[in-house]
């Protein structure tokens, strides 16, 4: 299943709360074509649509397509800050391998 850890769904949840048109949307997590390698991650708000698997998590709904589910069930999604950088970070072990740049990955 996809796992969400404490600072990611603290996270999100303040996104949907600062984002006006967020309301009445779920998370939507996905694997779009792209790079070298062939996936690239990508997250935002969206209605369900019919070929989307709805997850519920804490404060927030989740939608996945069903073409990337398989490849993300197992994938947990982590949010971190420092002085150089924040962002998300999803840790996923069906990856075999990312491009030189790591943003698009293969699976």
């Amino acid at each position: 299943m996809l796992t969400f850890t404490p600072k990611a769904q603290e996270k999100i949840q303040s996104f949907f709360k600062a984002d006006e048109s967020s309301k009445g949307k779920s998370l939507r997590v996905m694997l779009k074509p792209s790079g070298c390698a062939g996936y690239e991650y990508a997250l935002g708000f969206d209605q369900k649509r019919d070929n989307d698997t709805l997850l519920s998590q804490d404060g927030f709904s989740v939608v996945v397509d069903n073409n990337s589910l398989p490849l993300l069930e197992e994938a947990t999604i982590d949010y971190s800050e420092d002085p150089m950088s924040s962002g998300f970070k999803i840790s996923n072990p069906k990856e075999k391998s990312s491009c030189g740049c790591g943003k698009s990955k293969q699976f």
